[in-house]
């Protein structure tokens, strides 16, 4: 992480916006500057900002100040968004991080599909910027990541945990589609439940038996979401990045937590694969085109994010570049550039 305090900056205007413009659309503005000065383009994040922030929306006001007693009927309730900042806000200046984050992870983690997996996603980028530097500003991105989590708490209807013998991605592979992909992404979660073979699918993934485990796969979901990527995309190529990131985001949460609390982390982050997957995967795949294999070093896959521009790009590239250090397959980097061709750039 580069400590020059252009996060620290970029946080400070982006928390004068609120999580969500739009209606409920994510403000993706935190995690993508979180990556790109990890990967080193702190130069370019206020150029960057200044064309997003203009979209977003102010903070949102509470209504009704929440405490240890009463979050429960609160929890998931998009009405208390201004309220659970300011709970988290509040948490995280009196309490040590990790234990706030401790205390709520068990919490929260059931309602992982909040905000399209925003939610865990937003927290893992806060967490790991966290891990390297702590400071007043990174403490209030995280209290931000976990009151829009709260707030927009959403579970995953049947699903229990993993008991089967696939690996990761031969259980993406069997997870059934949605009927009805005429709508967004809470329309679609809403059918799942009686999708034929979903409760089944989502059971076939192989389990851990223990942390060490656990970690293993969870970098295993992630490989085999962002390779699939590459053939996939096209069902949605903005929505099915959020099935390689929010296994990411859960990798990147659990150095942070105790180790009796990353099975479930693993358990919570397939079923939101699962889920996008289910949401928006195509009918039929595409080959991959040997005119999406990336000819540079690999780091410089990140540089073609950026000129992109768009925050799904960044993010996916993030998520690419930790993949392909993992396995060295070039499909990882391929992906980065399929989401070039699948998304529309965003003019500076």
């Amino acid at each position: 992480m580069n400590d020059t305090g252009t996060l620290e900056e970029a946080y400070g205007r982006l928390h004068r916006t609120g999580p969500e413009f739009d209606g409920w659309l994510s403000n993706h503005g935190p995690m993508a500057v979180e990556a790109m000065v990890r990967h080193g383009y702190d130069r370019d994040v206020h150029r960057w900002l200044d064309g997003y922030v203009a979209r977003l929306d102010e903070l949102p006001r509470g209504t009704s100040p929440l405490d240890a007693g009463d979050w429960r009927a609160a929890l998931g309730d998009p009405r208390r968004l201004g309220d659970w900042l300011a709970f988290f806000d509040r948490e995280l200046r009196e309490r040590p991080w990790r234990a706030v984050l401790e205390r709520w992870w068990p919490r929260l983690l059931p309602g992982i599909a909040a905000g399209a997996t925003h939610g865990v996603i937003r927290t893992g980028h806060a967490v790991h910027a966290l891990l390297q530097l702590q400071d007043a500003t990174r403490l209030a991105e995280l209290g931000q990541a976990l009151g829009y989590w709260a707030a927009r708490w959403q579970p995953i209807a049947a699903f229990d945990a993993p008991s089967g013998t696939a690996g990761p991605k031969r259980a993406f592979a069997g997870v059934p589609r949605v009927p009805d992909q005429s709508q967004g992404i809470n329309h679609r979660l809403g059918q799942l439940a009686e999708v034929p073979g979903w409760a089944a699918s989502v059971a076939a993934l192989r389990p851990a038996a223990d942390s060490e485990q656990a970690l293993a796969r969870l970098a295993e979901l992630a490989d085999a979401a962002t390779l699939r990527y590459l053939t996939h995309a096209h069902g949605n190529p903005v929505m099915l990045v959020h099935a390689a990131t929010a296994p990411t985001a859960v990798l990147r949460t659990l150095p942070a937590l105790p180790p009796d609390l990353w099975v479930a982390g693993l358990n919570a982050a397939w079923a939101a694969g699962a889920a996008v997957t289910a949401a928006y995967a195509p009918a039929e795949p595409v080959p991959a085109g040997r005119d999406l294999a990336w000819p540079g070093p690999a780091e410089e896959v990140f540089e073609l994010a950026v000129r992109h521009g768009d925050e799904h790009v960044i993010k996916l590239a993030d998520t690419a570049l930790d993949v392909y250090r993992r396995t060295g397959d070039p499909d990882a980097l391929a992906a980065v550039v399929r989401a070039t061709t699948l998304i529309s750039p965003v003019s500076t």
